[in-house]
């Protein structure tokens, strides 16, 4: 089974993993969902300098990872191509506890919905 991030993982992930408000969890997921497309690695030239930063934010969250290939050109020389990935176990484990943790919150909620209305009204 390929497990897929969509921008609602990512975003509860983020949620989760550093207490960002949702509107900001979901912009910072959006954008790096925009730059990822399709693919589980982007190369790491894509990205602007400030846009780096968020990446590096996420790498150190456990959303994201690097990896590097190196190559040796036809003139001897060595090249490095620096890549970003999602690391898709963390992000889904994340996405998870954030969707329990307000599973539990609308549950407590709902407990108040089952007093009887009569305990109301004896409070009153």
């Amino acid at each position: 089974m390929v497990d897929i991030i969509t921008v609602e993982d990512l975003s509860s992930a983020i949620e989760e993993t550093t207490g960002l408000d949702s509107s900001e969890a979901e912009r910072d997921a959006e954008f790096v969902m925009d730059i990822f497309g399709f693919n589980d690695r982007i190369i790491d030239n894509v990205l602007e300098p400030e846009d780096r930063q968020l990446f590096y934010m996420l790498e150190e969250w456990g959303l994201l990872t690097t990896e590097r290939e190196e190559t040796t050109l036809y003139d001897g020389r060595e090249w490095r191509t620096h890549y970003w990935m999602f690391r898709k176990g963390e992000i889904l484990g994340y996405a998870e506890q954030f969707r329990e943790r307000l599973e539990a919150v609308v549950e407590d909620d709902t407990v108040y919905d089952e007093l009887p209305e009569e305990l109301w009204a004896s409070r009153a």
